[in-house]
C-alpha cells in the first residue's frame, strides 16, 4: 500500500537578523530554489514540530538550539500543487495548505544538505526573486513585517 503525502505542509524561512535568507536547491528540480518545506508525517502532527522536524532533516539547524528564534508566521497558503509533485498525494488531492513560519538564526551557516543539491544566502530581496514558488516568494517579501510583528 502507498502511503500518500498530506495536503498540509510547513514553509520554514530560516533567516538572519540582518535579513539574509538561506534558500536550497532542489535534487528533484535542479534550478528550484526554495526554503525548507515539508508535510505534515501525521494529521495530528503539530505545524510547530513539522517545523522543526523539516528544518533539522533538510538542513541538519536545531530550530530550538539557543540563539534560535521559530515563530510560526501566523498566516496560510492554500494552492494547486505542481502537476510533477501530484502522484505522491492520494486520488482526488489537488490542493495543498501551507503553514508559514520564519527560523531567525544568528549568522548564515553551511547547512548539512540531505535532500538538496545546493544552497546560497541571499539578501531577502533577492531571495525572494530566486523562488519557484508565489507562496515563497511571498513569504520572503513579508520578512520585514512579519520581525516588527510583537513576540
Amino acid at each position: 500500500m502507498t502511503a500518500y503525502k498530506i495536503p498540509v505542509s510547513v514553509l520554514v524561512v530560516i533567516h538572519t537578523p540582518d535579513l539574509q535568507v538561506l534558500l536550497l536547491e532542489r535534487a528533484n528540480a535542479p534550478g528550484f530554489w526554495q526554503s525548507v518545506t515539508g508535510s505534515l508525517d501525521a494529521e495530528d502532527e503539530p505545524q510547530r514540530h513539522t517545523a522543526v522536524r523539516e528544518v533539522r532533516e533538510e538542513t541538519a539547524i536545531d530550530a530550538t538550539a539557543p540563539g534560535h528564534v521559530l515563530r510560526d508566521w501566523g498566516y496560510t497558503n492554500r494552492y494547486e500543487i505542481y502537476k510533477r509533485w501530484i502522484s505522491r498525494y492520494g486520488p482526488g488531492v489537488t490542493h495543498n495548505t501551507e503553514h508559514v513560519f520564519g527560523l531567525t538564526i544568528p549568522a548564515p551557516l553551511a547547512p548539512v544538505l540531505t535532500e538538496h543539491l545546493a544552497y546560497i544566502w541571499l539578501p531577502w530581496r533577492d531571495a525572494a526573486e530566486q523562488c519557484f514558488s508565489w507562496s515563497n516568494a511571498e513569504a520572503i517579501r513579508k520578512l520585514p513585517e512579519m520581525l516588527a510583528l510583537p513576540g
